[in-house]
Order: structure tokens, then C-alpha cells, then sequence
């Protein structure tokens, strides 16, 4: 049976699954569970991206240290691959960490260092966890520089150690990371899957943080999880989460205001975001400041189900203000939807700590 779905009922069930509804979720551990990962990135015009999606998320009772308890505490959490990611995905991403690498290039670098890779691990087993800094390079082989790294190449094997399920992030000093061997840090009783059943469940758990998606989507792998639906006006081919869909006669109430980090993965599939959403997001951070409409890194406001404006705002220079300088309205707002704005960028303020300006 194929489900035929409004746009409503769609948007409905997208900013439900990204537990952007007005039912807020109890805890990090609950967003990271639903949604399947919290990006990390420095980025921090008001805050770094993985506090500002557990903000929007859970609101004003949300701190920091949740995270970091979360993380390196109750090991609930673990890092991998620039975002943070319940444990409970752990055991459906190993088959594929085992088999990596799969590119004969990144093969024969290691093949290379083999050597280099033992002293890598051998340093951690003897003084772990110890940051990339106290590890030496005794490559053999070095891999050029990408732009991103410099000619030390012991990020690039922490990396591919990660990736291999030989290493762990065991936890970060400020923005470095500390490096550990992955027994020490992953629970050791993990279920053990199969390639094609960790692969379909990895594939369940995609469309949940989803909700909905495009059956052959290359920003939302979904495979055949789900059940077949269809979008009025829409050709294309969707898979839908019958949970989801199952919550769709639930009364949502006058939902409410979510300021979106622009690395949040709501924004991340830019295809159905306009499709079902009419709206074409573009990240201004890398246009120059003559061709910016929006600002450096303008945060999507969405309300209820709709991206209605664009909020222009930064920590400033002291970080003891929040300085507003643009609310873009892309649609009018009613009088109630620009209170509730104004709303959320006051407990924005609050939540900071620091007074907002310019509003």
C-alpha cells in the first residue's frame, strides 16, 4: 500500500521526527537517540553547532555538561566522524568499520605504516588517553596535505584508527580531542549484527530522525525502510516511518519558534526542504559580505512547520551581549509570531547568560 500525504501532513511529520514540535524532548540523550547524530562543529557566532541543536531541541534547561556527562561519563554518547552518536548505533556500524578501508589508496597507506600504526596503538595502551599532540609521528609514508591538515600524520592515523574501531574518542579538552584505544571506551557486551541486517536497521534508523524521505535520496539514505508514500504535487518516490505516520492524528497544539543552527540536520537534505518546505536555503559563511542577504551565518527560523525568517545575530566581541542585528521576515509574521520570536530570542539571551541587544 502506498500512502498518499498532504505537504501539511508531511512537514508535519518531518519536524515531529526532528523533535522540532512543540513536545520537547526530556534530555540529550533522547535528541540523540531520535535524531541519530549531533553534528560538532566550532562554528560559534552564538554557540558551537552540537549546543545550539541540543538548545533548540530541549530549550532553556539544557547545559553543556549534560553533553559531556553524556559523552565521557555515562558513555551513553560516543564521537565519531565529526558528530556525536548514541551508542545504540554502535553495534549496526561495526560491520562496516571492520570492513574499512574500502579504497585501495587508503589501504596501501596503511599497509605502508604498519609499523607506524603499531606505535600508535602501543603509545595508547601504555599512557591513553592522550591527545593527538602527544602521540609521535613515525610514519613512513605520509599522505599529502588536504588543505585541512598540516604534515603531521598522526591525525590522519587516529582517523583511520577510528575508523577501524581500533581507537575511540574518550573525550575533548576544549575543542582537542583524547584519543584511547576503543575497548576502554565502547561497552564490550554489544549485539552483534550481520552486513545486511546492520545495514537494513542502520537504514530503519535514518528514516526515524527523518520521518519521511526520498526513497533513493543521496542526502538520506533510506533504502527500503519504511512503507512507499507519495506527496500531492510531488512525483517523486518517498519512504514514510509508520511510527510517524501512526503519530500524524496526534494534536500537535500551536506548535512553536525554532532557530535552526545552519548546520543542524534538519537543513541538511536541501532538495526536500524545498520541496516540501519551499524553501532554498543557502549558507551564506563562505559568500563575501557583499553578496550576503541573510548574514555570516544566519540561523533559519522555522515556526510551527513552516521557515519563516532568518535570525541575524552573534555573541559579540566582550561575549556579554547578544547582538541582534537582522530578523529577516521571508514571510509576514502574524503579531503573535513575531512575539513569539522575540520570545525565543529573550530565553536565547537567558540561556547564554547575557543580555540581548539590538532587538
Amino acid at each position: 500500500m502506498t500512502h498518499r500525504l498532504t505537504r501539511d501532513e508531511a512537514r508535519r511529520i518531518v519536524v515531529r521526527a526532528q523533535l522540532l514540535d512543540a513536545e520537547r524532548p526530556g534530555d540529550v540523550v533522547e535528541v540523540a537517540e531520535q535524531l541519530g547524530y549531533v553534528k560538532i562543529d566550532p562554528t560559534a557566532t552564538i554557540a558551537p553547532c552540537e549546543h545550539a541543536v541540543l538548545w533548540s531541541r530541549i530549550g532553556w534547561s539544557y547545559e553543556p555538561g549534560q553533553l559531556v556527562k553524556a559523552v565521557e561519563g555515562d558513555r551513553q554518547l560516543f564521537e565519531f566522524d565529526g558528530a556525536f552518536r548514541p551508542m545504540s548505533l554502535l553495534p549496526l556500524m561495526l560491520p562496516a568499520m571492520r570492513r574499512w578501508p574500502e579504497h585501495e589508496r587508503s589501504r596501501q597507506w596503511l599497509e605502508a605504516n604498519a609499523r607506524f600504526r603499531e606505535d600508535v596503538v602501543a603509545r595508547l595502551r601504555a599512557e591513553g588517553p592522550l591527545p593527538a599532540s602527544a602521540i609521535p609521528d613515525t610514519s613512513q609514508v605520509s599522505r599529502p596535505p588536504d588543505g585541512w591538515s598540516g604534515s603531521n600524520q598522526v591525525p590522519h592515523m587516529l582517523d583511520f584508527l577510528l575508523r577501524q574501531g581500533v581507537v575511540a574518542v574518550a573525550g575533548r579538552e576544549g575543542r582537542h580531542r583524547r584519543w584511547d584505544l576503543a575497548e576502554r571506551v565502547y561497552p564490550q557486551d554489544l549485539p552483534e549484527h550481520g552486513d545486511e541486517e546492520a545495514a537494513r536497521l542502520l537504514d530503519e534508523r535514518r528514516l526515524q530522525a527523518a520521518g519521511i524521505a526520498k526513497q533513493r535520496s543521496p542526502w538520506t539514505p533510506v533504502g527500503d525502510a519504511g512503507e512507499p508514500a507519495t506527496i500531492e504535487g510531488s512525483t517523486r518516490r518517498y519512504r514514510v516511518d509508520p511510527e510517524a505516520l501512526a503519530a500524524l492524528d496526534r494534536d500537535d497544539g500551536a506548535g512553536r519558534v525554532a532557530f535552526l543552527n545552519p548546520y543542524d540536520g534538519m537543513l541538511f537534505d536541501r532538495p526536500r526542504l524545498s520541496e516540501l518546505f519551499g524553501f532554498d536555503y543557502v549558507l551564506e559563511q563562505f559568500k563575501p559580505a557583499a553578496q550576503r542577504r541573510y548574514g555570516y551565518f544566519a540561523y533559519p527560523i522555522l515556526i510551527g512547520d513552516r521557515f519563516a525568517g532568518m535570525l541575524d545575530a552573534a555573541l559579540d566581541a566582550s561575549r556579554e551581549a547578544l547582538r541582534v542585528n537582522a530578523v529577516h521576515e521571508l514571510v509576514p509574521f502574524e503579531p503573535a509570531e513575531d512575539e513569539m520570536v522575540r520570545a525565543e530570542i529573550a530565553e536565547l539571551g537567558e540561556w547564554l547568560g547575557v543580555p540581548v541587544t539590538g532587538l
